[in-house]
């Protein structure tokens, strides 16, 4: 059976979770499950309101459907409840282009996960804009990443029961201001613009995927920037999660970044900054592709 792909979508009645079906039509999970009213209810609801949903997939309710085309899709959780959490410098040639920019050659394995923040307020849907920034970054900068979404609440939780946490997994794009980044030395600032934080276009419960190993890549215009796999994460998911969750409670609809792989326009030589009207495509297989447009 296909993976689910669980969505967020507005009409004039709202904005609510569903389901994207075969064909370009969508379940209102909000008319054919009335508890699933948003995605964080159907990630609280746990396994046996998945198991519903599935059945549901299987033979949707012809009341409940609704064609792709007359919703808009949002970012599957519009609005995290707290910060999106990040990981920095994950993949060690993105680690190493990085260095290479500050004069250093000899790169050193990162021997902690470098956790960071973007303000919640930052993410938005697939196919929004994101402002370009100009009056306050002269380098605003590109990341695809592999986004978990935390299924199960947790604190200090083992590395071999970390997917255990796990409700599904998306794609975020980390949008920088890097001269920000830099100038302020903790990130926060450089990593929190407006609407900086494009995310989607949908969930697939970890049921239906490993993302062990997964292709993730992005272009610009068409054009190949990153390409890489998430099985060259310096920390993987599992440790991410074990080391976030130390003395700290992980909750459902909780997102993590899992950090970018090489190829950053920073790094590029001559460095390639993003531009209005540049078209941003992140793709992780298994998943699909995030689209956003940089806005004039």
């Amino acid at each position: 059976m296909a993976a689910l792909r669980l969505i967020t979508f507005a009409d004039a009645a709202g904005s609510r979770a569903g389901l994207l079906l075969e064909g370009e039509r969508v379940l209102d999970l909000a008319a054919a499950m009335p508890p699933a009213r948003d995605m964080i209810s159907v990630i609280e609801a746990g396994p046996g309101a998945m198991a519903a949903i599935r059945a549901l997939a299987a033979n949707p309710p012809a009341g409940a459907i609704l064609p792709l085309g007359s919703v808009a899709l949002q970012a599957p959780i519009p609005r995290p409840r707290r910060n999106v959490f990040c990981v920095g410098r994950n993949y060690m040639d993105h680690v190493a282009e990085g260095d290479r920019t500050r004069g250093i050659t000899q790169s050193e394995v990162p021997k902690f996960p470098q956790f960071f923040t973007k303000a919640p307020d930052c993410v938005i849907a697939p196919g929004a804009l994101v402002p370009p920034h100009t009056d306050v970054t002269k380098w605003l900068d590109y990341e695809v990443e592999l986004v978990a979404v935390i299924g199960t609440a947790g604190a200090d939780i083992p590395k071999e029961k970390a997917l255990d946490h796990v409700f599904g997994w998306t794609i975020g794009n980390d949008v920088t201001g890097r001269d920000l980044q830099r100038r302020h030395g903790q990130w926060f600032k450089g990593k929190s613009l407006d609407r900086s934080c494009p995310m989607g276009p949908w969930i697939v419960p970890a049921a239906d995927l490993d993302a062990s190993d997964l292709a993730i890549g992005l272009t610009i215009n068409g054009e190949q920037r990153q390409g890489s796999r998430t099985s060259k994460m310096i920390f993987d998911v599992k440790e991410i999660i074990h080391q976030l969750s130390a003395g700290f409670t992980l909750l459902p609809g909780d997102v993590i970044m899992t950090g970018t792989p090489e190829g950053v326009g920073y790094a590029m030589q001559p460095p390639q900054t993003l531009k209005p009207g540049d078209v941003m495509a992140l793709t992780i297989e298994g998943i699909g592709t995030l689209t956003n447009t940089i806005g004039a």
